[in-house]
């Protein structure tokens, strides 16, 4: 398997697959690495890479994060997949819960409006890297594009990220349109939210569809500055993070335990 020491090595390989095509880049992910995945929630650039990968013949199973929050059209696009490609679908959901009413149970409700970082940690980022464990994934090819500006504007063809995970993508230098254009000349099974106007597509909750002259992932977390879910930010941060959070939480409900009751108002009369 190839080691990635240093940045200039990376720099060097990132040189190189700059010339290569998105098929060229996937063969030599494949011929490279053990424990090879495509993550991906089934948007229009996991889709094109599917049928990339179908198409020679690679064998590269497929993580899917079910956060529980996915419109059904992200469900059933992800059902249809498997049927065209026939890799192994590996879905993973939130520590616990099967289903959103577990999730409420176990969080709460709206819990990504109360704090959308704890929410991303929980339903993102511990999934995955409970699946990278499992799974013993050393490297997964993501669907992520400069184009979607944002965090991504600079983004490399090959990244490692700070847990030693290495990330490929293959398409980071395709624009939208040729996604586009590659789904629909080869017939690639696509989100029908496509033709309702949305271009990027996380949860329900969180996604809307894009206006003319917006940039492509604007439906995605409308009015605020947020970019990312978490699964492409550090995940040490991430997780300092969560547990900052988790753990003021519990000493926020200890100290309301721990206040003595009001009396009602009679007793205080009397």
């Amino acid at each position: 398997m190839l080691q990635l020491h240093d940045e200039s090595q990376l720099q060097h390989l990132n040189a190189k697959l700059s010339t290569m095509e998105p098929q060229q880049i996937l063969a030599w992910a494949a011929a490279t690495f053990a424990g090879l995945y495509q993550e991906t929630a089934f948007g229009p650039s996991g889709n094109v890479l599917s049928d990339m990968i179908g198409a020679q013949a690679i064998s590269v199973p497929v993580i899917f994060i079910d956060t529980l929050h996915h419109f059904d059209e992200t469900l059933d696009l992800a059902r249809r997949s498997q049927q065209r490609y026939n890799f192994q679908l590996h879905v993973f959901k939130p520590e616990g819960c099967e289903s959103r009413e577990d999730f409420v149970l176990h969080h709460g409700d709206q819990l990504w409006s109360r704090d959308d970082e704890v929410y991303d940690y929980v339903v993102k980022v511990e999934p995955a890297r409970r699946a990278y464990g499992l799974l013993g994934a050393r490297a997964v090819i993501t669907g992520r594009r400069r184009s979607q500006n944002g965090a991504r504007s600079a983004l490399p063809i090959v990244e490692v990220e700070s847990t030693g995970l290495v990330k490929i993508n293959p398409l980071a230098t395709w624009s939208f349109q040729q996604v586009w254009s590659y789904l629909r000349a080869n017939e690639v099974p696509y989100n029908p939210l496509l033709d309702q106007g949305y271009k990027s597509i996380g949860d329900y909750h969180s996604t809307r569809p894009v206006k003319d002259g917006e940039d492509e992932r604007a439906g995605r977390w409308a009015g605020s500055d947020k970019s990312e879910c978490g699964l492409h930010k550090d995940y040490f941060a991430m997780r300092a993070a969560f547990l900052a959070r988790t753990k003021q939480q519990q000493q926020q409900q200890q100290q309301q335990q721990q206040q003595p009751a009001a009396l009602p108002m009679s007793a205080q009369v009397a």
